[in-house]
């Protein structure tokens, strides 16, 4: 793959993860979205369908984590990387959607800062911003 159509590649794939954000409030049901953007340790907890939450924060993290291994492919070209980047979404998932339901569950306010980091790793590509710089530093140290 040549320097331009990699730079190109990777463009598109922040391009598209720029887009899940810009339009997050369109595409996926989330009353936490103005909830944490609000004052939130003085007003109470939204309304919420669980079931319609969990739904379409698992739809956001899987197209944010699909988004993400492409680019760790585009950028490094090794399979066994995003495969083990596989792994690590897949256990991030597992662990952090258990949390999140506790949290969605069971609403206090004194848990509001704890439950806003969770869904923060479930909404947002921050895994991504942790593996790729671990990656590189692997490969410059082997």
């Amino acid at each position: 793959m040549s320097k331009t159509l990699k730079f190109m590649a990777l463009v598109v794939l922040f391009g598209v993860l720029i887009c899940i954000r810009m339009y997050e409030e369109v595409l996926f049901y989330d009353p936490y979205l103005s909830f944490f953007q609000n004052d939130y340790l003085y007003i109470d907890n939204p309304r919420r369908a669980v079931f319609k939450l969990t739904l379409f924060t698992t739809i956001r993290y899987v197209l944010n984590s699909s988004v993400s291994l492409a680019i760790l492919y585009v950028v490094f070209r090794d399979y066994s990387i995003v495969k083990f980047s596989f792994v690590i979404f897949t256990a991030a998932f597992l662990v952090l959607i258990s949390i999140y339901l506790y949290f969605v569950i069971n609403p206090r306010k004194e848990d509001y800062y704890l439950f806003f980091n969770v869904r923060r790793f479930l909404i947002q590509p921050i895994i991504l911003l942790l593996l790729l710089p671990a990656f590189y530093y692997h490969r410059i140290k082997s």
